[in-house]
């Protein structure tokens, strides 16, 4: 899909605030409502737009603690993928979850409401699949957190 520069400016403002109205959109861009409202359209029917969401601060709902969770394993069969797989999908605190190169197989980012919960996160995860190492990091400071990607 081609994206021109008025695609751009409006993934800009709706990465900022998916709430606004067509017409706000279309004035800051420069576009009528009906043209922004159509690229907006052809941006969510090609998947560039997936979702529009509310943020929710984690905070308010006490979920005061993010754990950036380290996984080994010596597994790597179809089976072992699939069963982690849905460990990780079932369990609502994971909010991420990605396979990675080097030292690390996995490394999964999770929000829970202290250390205590997340051993309850931990003991759940091992009753479910095997691992070979585990190890967690607690985040001290969050000095950058975002859902804005950079649209050139």
């Amino acid at each position: 899909m081609d994206i021109d520069d008025f695609d751009r400016r409006i993934l800009r403002e709706l990465q900022r605030d998916a709430s606004l109205p067509v017409e706000t959109i279309g004035e800051r861009i420069g576009l009528s409502r009906n043209a922004c409202w159509r690229r907006i359209r052809r941006l969510e029917e090609e998947r560039v737009i997936r979702a529009r969401v509310a943020l929710v601060d984690p905070e308010a709902l006490g979920l005061g603690l993010t754990v950036f969770i380290a996984v080994r394993t010596d597994q790597h069969d179809p089976g072992w993928l699939d069963a982690f797989t849905r460990a990780v999908r079932d369990l609502p605190e994971i909010q991420g979850v990605y396979r990675t190169s080097g030292d690390l197989d996995y490394l999964l980012k999770a929000r829970v409401e202290d250390v205590r919960a997340y051993d309850r996160l931990y003991q759940r995860l091992i009753r479910r699949v095997a691992l070979s190492d585990i190890s967690a990091s607690f985040v001290m400071e969050e000095i950058k957190e975002t859902t804005e990607l950079p649209v050139a």
